[in-house]
């Protein structure tokens, strides 16, 4: 008898947890300052961490500078 609540229990809590549990939203990391954290990436040509929002995209791949862009070519 106990066993058969058990399983019954288990049942209703992955019920619940599959159906009515919302989900996270995913939220950006904050630091100290309450800014958001941008991710840190490293130039192919010189090896210098930049911000992705301040990099330069170009042929698949982030650079720091456009003189990095145009040794890279």
């Amino acid at each position: 008898m106990i066993l058969k609540l058990l399983l019954v229990g288990a049942v209703i809590y992955v019920v619940y947890r599959l159906f009515f549990k919302q989900k996270k939203s995913y939220t950006p990391k904050k630091d100290s300052h309450n800014e958001a954290v941008n991710e840190l990436i490293e130039c192919p040509t010189c090896g210098v961490y930049v911000e992705v929002e301040e990099a330069i995209l170009s042929a698949g791949k982030y650079y720091c500078s456009s003189e990095c862009v145009r040794k890279a070519s």
